[in-house]
């Protein structure tokens, strides 16, 4: 028997599954980043072809985000028990972020804290911590 994958492993195994379960449509890449407090994963590339449609107007855009907005607040429970099973730590707080351009996806776990979050080019300095699936 071999020994479970790493816990950020695990994770973004978690939110690409769960993703997939919602939309119909898998994230190309799931990063996950932990600090102290908080937990940043990022569905990359998680639009559907739709949905990326939508949003080459302003108009469809805000209703892409909003649309993610409601998903995330109707079925993060089950992210947020796997978090738990996971880490054993109890999400306290939740928020999503929908960058509909680039078809990105972030939902950010935190105890409290205010997180700002940056989608830099590709290239340059590798994450402090994380992982990718």
């Amino acid at each position: 028997m071999s020994p479970p994958p790493p816990v950020l492993e695990q994770l973004a195994k978690v939110a690409r599954d769960l993703q997939q379960e919602r939309t119909g449509h898998p994230p190309k890449a799931v990063t996950v980043v932990v600090g102290d407090d908080m937990l940043v994963i990022t569905l990359h590339d998680a639009l559907s072809p739709a949905e990326r449609l939508m949003s080459e107007t302003a108009e469809g855009a805000a209703n892409v985000q909003e649309f993610h907005r409601q998903l995330f607040a109707v079925s993060s429970a089950e992210l947020r028990d796997e978090i738990k099973r996971i880490t054993g730590r109890t999400v306290r707080e939740a928020a999503v972020e929908v960058e509909p351009v680039t078809g990105t996806v972030v939902h950010a776990f935190t105890s409290g804290n205010v997180v700002q979050i940056f989608q830099l080019t590709p290239g340059g300095l590798p994450p402090v911590s994380g992982a990718t699936a």
